[in-house]
């Protein structure tokens, strides 16, 4: 697991060792929490929810944090977690699942991911 401190290029998720991990826990996806107060970024976990407590540990509020996914075979980000539903019904969204349904998490979301990683 690993909280961006820096800016890096989107090719850096494909060799994730480069960054100083051991191992990366899919090749087509990088797993990232995003913290979108703080405009945090931990990435590189088998389950969101360890990002998520990882994050905070390290300072973060469990109402600020959405899970997403990085789809390297495109650099999209798939904005689907188990950790989401919690998020969406606090923003009056209740049946919206695993996705984030409300759009300014999602813009705040998209901002924070470019701010640490050249989509």
């Amino acid at each position: 697991m690993l909280i961006l401190t820096e800016r890096i290029v989107k090719e850096k998720l494909n060799g994730l060792e480069s960054l100083g991990e051991k191992e990366s826990f899919f090749e087509d996806m990088i797993k990232g929490v995003v913290d979108i107060k703080r405009g945090v970024l931990a990435i590189n976990a088998e389950l969101h929810s360890d990002l998520e407590k990882y994050l905070l540990d390290n300072g973060s509020d469990n109402r600020d944090l959405y899970g997403i996914n990085i789809l390297l075979d495109d650099y999209e980000i798939e904005f689907d977690s188990l950790i989401n539903p919690p998020r969406n019904r606090e923003a009056g969204f209740p049946r919206a699942g695993r996705d984030v349904a409300d759009p300014v998490a999602r813009e705040k979301i998209v901002e924070v991911v470019n701010k640490w990683i050249e989509l």
